[in-house]
């Protein structure tokens, strides 16, 4: 993996541990949450996706 792919990753994986704080404290609905999610899959496109779910 490389470095860019590797930082990816991170950003993918703080990105969706701040859309759950968002999600659990009822400020986004879990549409929102899946299309944001989906959004930033296509942004970050990371290789592990699977593995954090």
């Amino acid at each position: 993996m490389s470095k860019e792919q590797a930082a990816n990753e991170v950003k993918y994986k703080i990105t969706l541990k701040l859309l759950n704080i968002l999600l659990l404290n009822g400020l986004i609905t879990q549409e929102e949450y899946e299309e944001i999610d989906d959004l930033n899959r296509q942004t970050f496109q990371p290789q592990l996706a699977k593995v954090y779910v």
